[in-house]
């Protein structure tokens, strides 16, 4: 069975740091073990970096660990750049880069999902192929 390959949207990439024990760490961990193939952007690793000071208290990480850990993240992970574009039905604009992403993953990459917890991009699974954790776990618990 081929690997799965995901783009994983940063709020789900900070509640795996976080949390290890929730479902977004068990993902992250299936990613380390191989069990997942999993598709970043340039604007995801930036946006990570953006927003974990204001998640310090709940990591813990200090900066420059954080720092060291995207740097790891960007290294592990298949770094693609998101496709142009602009979707009007997206409900929030600040989401096309990893709208652009999953699209460029899939074109390129072969990509199965985005897995977010983003309600504007959630809102888009009919049309995307886009998940929740929760839900891509349900799925393929058994990585």
């Amino acid at each position: 069975m081929a690997t799965l390959r995901a783009v994983l949207d940063t709020n789900v990439l900070l509640s795996g740091i976080a949390y290890p024990a929730s479902v977004p760490g068990k993902i992250l961990a299936a990613w380390r073990h191989g069990s997942v193939d999993v598709l970043l952007s340039s604007y995801i690793l930036d946006e990570l970096r953006r927003v974990q000071p204001r998640l310090a208290n709940r990591h813990g990480l200090t900066s420059a660990e954080m720092d060291d850990l995207v740097d790891a993240l960007s290294v592990q992970a298949e770094v693609i750049e998101p496709l142009p574009g602009l979707e009007p039905d997206l409900r929030d604009v600040d989401d096309q880069p990893v709208l652009g992403t999953l699209l460029a993953a899939v074109k390129t990459s072969g990509a199965n999902y985005l897995i977010t917890g983003d309600k504007d991009l959630l809102a888009m699974a009919e049309r995307y192929p886009i998940v929740t954790p929760a839900t891509f776990w349900a799925t393929h618990s058994g990585l």
